[in-house]
């Protein structure tokens, strides 16, 4: 039986210690494509990503960093996005924040070694230039119900901590019940303060993440412009859906466009996920949501999306538990247990 789904890809913060070895566990039979990618790592004299995933010991300080942490997820997400069943008809293809650079190539707009050239030079670039930095709050509560009013509240307090002298902050990715927020030192410590801590951890600071979805990127799209050719792109073989929620069809892309998007929009502009998501699942209506690895954590954006448009009639936490006892459609191939239901 042929099922239909979405496939997502992650983005930074989802290869950590328990993902180390990720592609030797997984994809040893991919490892000649992996060393394409070393070798192109090797043009820049940087470590290769097979050596890197090979490694017997995972430190934060050198796994969370954007010229690290970037071409390990691509590797991993791609490799598991070629490693679905026959039976999974792949509708269309998104992904959070850096994902959307995987999604590029696991949707056919960018050969595997093309994507590895965009989110290897975006990735070091963040790291060389690492202007400002995220932190993450949620506007939902434990069971997910959505609470408008909250994220109004919330919004209208950074934009008002923007408007301060000295500071900047903005909205990074709307990531389900999740806000990311991006913004200089100032900014990111007016928010901690004005915010109370919820579910003892929040507001929480993203290690080694830069200013991602802001203007204060410009320099670093500028940078990721003039070093990756529009040539690199192609029409899609699959339907992308990026972080507007827009939809690029195949056949009938101007690829010249979605370069000038991947490295200009992609980069300064918030990043809507939970758009993005609620797209895919109005316009696909897909049987399954396939989250690739590494890393679990984008399954419950993913989850709260859905929840958010009531798809389904998914109220809250509790009904899409309850739905996905009985019939799982959510999947994540970073859990084994959830893995072996999509992979041959």
């Amino acid at each position: 039986m042929t099922r239909t789904a979405v496939l997502i890809c992650p983005g930074r913060g989802t290869y950590n210690k328990p993902e180390l070895g990720y592609l030797h566990r997984h994809h040893a039979q991919r490892m000649n494509l992996f060393h394409s990618f070393d070798a192109i790592r090797t043009e820049t004299r940087q470590d290769a990503v097979t050596a890197l995933d090979g490694a017997s010991r995972y430190t934060v300080s050198k796994y969370s960093r954007g010229d690290v942490a970037s071409p390990l997820i691509y590797t991993a997400s791609l490799g598991d996005a070629q490693a679905l069943a026959d039976g999974i008809e792949v509708v269309a293809v998104t992904g959070n924040s850096m994902g959307w650079y995987t999604a590029l190539a696991a949707g056919g707009a960018l050969s595997p070694q093309g994507g590895f050239r965009v989110v290897n030079t975006m990735g070091t670039l963040m790291q060389e230039q690492l202007i400002g930095g995220q932190l993450v709050y949620p506007f939902v509560g434990n069971n997910w119900q959505n609470d408008a009013t909250r994220k109004a509240e919330l919004l209208a307090d950074i934009a008002q901590i923007n408007a301060t002298n000295g500071c900047d902050l903005a909205l990074s990715i709307d990531l389900g019940g999740m806000l990311v927020l991006a913004g200089n030192e100032a900014g990111l410590a007016a928010f901690e303060v004005s915010q109370p801590m919820v579910q003892e951890r929040f507001p929480m600071r993203l290690a080694n993440h830069a200013a991602f979805h802001t203007s204060l990127q410009a320099p670093v799209a500028a940078e990721g412009r003039a070093r990756l050719s529009p040539d690199l792109f192609g029409q899609p073989e699959y339907p992308l859906i990026d972080g507007r929620g827009k939809i690029w069809w195949p056949g009938a892309t101007d690829t010249r466009a979605l370069w000038d998007y991947t490295l200009g929009h992609q980069v300064t502009e918030t990043y809507d996920f939970t758009r993005a998501i609620q797209a895919a699942a109005h316009e696909f209506a897909p049987d399954l949501f396939i989250v690739t690895g590494p890393g679990v954590t984008l399954g419950g954006a993913v989850a709260q999306s859905l929840v958010l448009a009531n798809w389904k009639g998914l109220s809250d936490k509790t009904a899409f538990q309850a739905q996905q006892e009985v019939e799982p459609f959510l999947i994540a191939m970073g859990r084994d247990d959830q893995r072996a239901l999509v992979t041959g």
